[in-house]
């Protein structure tokens, strides 16, 4: 694995927290200032959507954890203050889960695409998120009607597409979550 980029600037999450509250999102990178404005309804209704399929399982199967729908902050690290659309925590490390947001890797995390993060979030923050320990990342490419799934330990460039059926096994021993994609992105097309 490469070595760790030294920051920018060492942003303290006090400074991160007073950034205002004006509709957009900010996020600290690597020691870098990001600001997003306020995701479109597609982005919102697939981010929700996928959130509440795995809630669901989760709670049917009685695995536990919390299924956390963004912005919610995740601070990986001082100066790394992330804010994905979606993330799991696992019932065992919801120690992890504090008042400021999630302090440490999520055990799933999920980025829908935007046009304006599509980059950044194939970029920077699969770097980052696979630095910290994020077992498994999920970028959700509307327009493309797939999921790219990054699993820690496989191929950190190349993710493997699921265009179908997006499988998940959220504890080693526990069962597999099935989620069509086509099923997920059904009711995009009457978004004009």
């Amino acid at each position: 694995m490469a070595t760790q980029p030294a920051p920018v600037r060492r942003w303290t999450y006090e400074e991160f927290r007073a950034l205002p509250d004006d509709g957009n999102r900010y996020e600290v990178i690597a020691g870098d200032l990001y600001m997003t404005p306020a995701p479109r309804p597609v982005h919102q209704r697939v981010a929700f959507q996928l959130g509440y399929l795995i809630e669901t399982y989760i709670q049917e199967h009685d695995l536990g954890g919390w299924v956390i729908p963004g912005p919610v902050d995740v601070l990986l690290a001082e100066g790394d203050y992330l804010e994905p659309d979606l993330v799991y925590v696992r019932e065992d490390r919801l120690d992890t889960v504090t008042k400021r947001g999630v302090e440490g890797a999520p055990d799933l995390v999920v980025e829908v695409l935007s046009e304006s993060t599509a980059a950044r979030d194939r970029g920077i923050k699969r770097q980052r998120y696979a630095w910290f320990g994020v077992p498994e990342y999920w970028v959700v490419d509307v327009d493309a009607r797939q999921v790219e799934v990054y699993r820690l330990g496989e191929d950190p460039v190349r993710p493997r597409i699921e265009r179908e059926t997006l499988k998940w096994q959220p504890a080693a021993d526990g069962p597999m979550v099935e989620i069509s994609v086509q099923k997920l992105m059904a009711d995009l097309a009457r978004i004009k």
